[in-house]
């Protein structure tokens, strides 16, 4: 058998993507990994992949993220918990102007936590450019991030703000 050295595997970090549907998954994740935004809602059955090589200046290295845009309807919620296990890092969106996309964060946290256990997170407040219709109040949305204990990114994916941050 031939030897190999682990350094030659690329750095690779399984990033997942969950919330409700219809809050932005998908348009975001093609948004960050592909730089494209068509606006078209498609409703992801199961899982979507996307990859994303980005440099990591502090340590002056490049890592591989491998982007899981999971489906946020209840009836695939038995196929997308088994795609949780292995993340290592997790994005939770939800939209300013969806109450139930908001109030089923705690939900969402507890999901994942049963699958990875504690692992990097932070939460996307979508559809920002919509806050005159907004579902919740500013007050609510940093009360919600204080107790998931996440920082907060707020975006609007259509305008490609706050897309590419983090």
């Amino acid at each position: 058998m031939e030897d190999f050295d682990c350094d030659d595997f690329e750095k690779t970090l399984k990033v997942i993507v969950v919330g409700n549907g219809n809050v932005g998954k998908t348009s975001m994740t093609t948004r960050y990994a592909k730089g494209k935004y068509t606006g078209n809602y498609k409703k992801t059955i199961g899982v979507d992949f996307m990859e994303k090589t980005v440099e990591l200046r502090d340590l002056g290295e490049s890592i591989n993220l491998m982007i899981w845009d999971t489906a946020g309807q209840e009836e695939f919620d038995t196929l997308t918990s088994r795609y949780y296990k292995g993340a290592g890092a997790v994005v939770y969106v939800f939209s300013t102007v969806d109450r139930a996309s908001f109030e089923d964060l705690p939900k969402w946290k507890r999901k994942v936590e049963e699958e990875c256990g504690q692992i990097c997170s932070v939460l996307v407040q979508n559809k920002i450019d919509l806050i005159d219709d907004a579902a919740m109040t500013r007050d609510e949305v940093e009360d919600m991030t204080d107790f998931l204990n996440m920082r907060l990114y707020r975006s609007c994916v259509q305008d490609n703000i706050n897309v590419g941050e983090g």
